[in-house]
């Protein structure tokens, strides 16, 4: 059993739980099974005794490729970002590449994300990215981490299966998705085309700002067309997971109107 701070799995453990290098923290048996099913890499799984002797803990130990290491709780509790990490943890391997990680798809809808530094709300837009069938997420520089265990937490496994490319600036991402020649859309609070009237087929970009600030000027100049989302008043507007929610879902409610055959492009 694991019992010391000093132990080199242990200090594994602490650089992912600080998203250094490629290693990323996975808090609880939910986040483990869906890192297995994606096939991502674990180099370490830790596990108290409680948790083994359930059948939860169980099932786990049996689809893992080897026995996880024992530890005891009050070490597994220190390791953990999460106030109840459930009794198990593990360091996986997910590199997080540039603007070549993306996939190129006719009709595809990438999400940029500008400014985004709370990760609860950058795993928040990953998962709603995934659901709305977004072809990859783009991060640009001064982002929060994507392998931040409260970013893999709010995701619930969406960072781990959708495409994900980290440190992009506009004119990488551009290069990359040249062939599909996408246009920029960006969201507004106010003052932009209503989101019911846009144009919004083809491949598109659509880059979200933080609440308050939005996105950059560099972005914003970018931008083929602005898109605000008409809100009954006063509300002024919303955070950046709820818009682009908003907006990615009116995306799939009118591609999924016009037939199967272009749902399929978008993801």
């Amino acid at each position: 059993m694991i019992r010391s701070r000093q132990n080199e799995r242990v200090k594994d453990m602490r650089r992912a739980r600080r998203c250094k290098g490629d290693l990323a923290l996975l808090e609880g048996p939910h986040l483990l099974r869906e890192a297995l099913a994606a096939g991502i890499p674990l180099r370490h799984v830790l596990a108290t005794p409680a948790f083994l002797a359930q059948d939860v803990g169980q099932e786990l130990a049996a689809a893992l490729p080897a026995p996880p290491l024992t530890v005891e709780p009050r070490l597994l509790d220190q390791l953990a970002d999460s106030d109840a990490p459930r009794g198990v943890v593990a360091v996986a391997l997910l590199p997080r590449p540039g603007a070549a990680a993306l996939p190129r798809r006719s009709d595809g809808v990438y999400l940029y994300a500008d400014g985004v530094q709370d990760p609860g709300n950058l795993g928040a837009l990953a998962r709603v990215g995934e659901a709305s069938g977004a072809a990859g997420l783009a991060l640009a520089p001064g982002c929060a981490h994507p392998n931040h265990p409260r970013a893999l937490r709010a995701a619930a496994g969406s960072l781990l299966r959708l495409p994900v490319a980290r440190g992009v600036e506009p004119a990488a991402l551009d290069e990359h998705l040249a062939p599909l020649a996408p246009r920029w859309l960006v969201l507004a609070p106010r003052g932009g085309r209503s989101l019911y009237d846009a144009e919004l087929d083809g491949a598109l970009v659509l880059a979200a700002g933080a609440e308050g600030p939005g996105v950059s000027a560099a972005v914003a100049r970018r931008a083929d067309a602005a898109l605000t989302i008409p809100l009954a008043p006063p509300v002024e507007s919303l955070n950046v997971t709820t818009a682009a929610a908003v907006t990615l879902f009116e995306l799939r409610r009118r591609r999924l109107a016009a037939g199967p055959s272009t749902v399929s492009k978008i993801s």
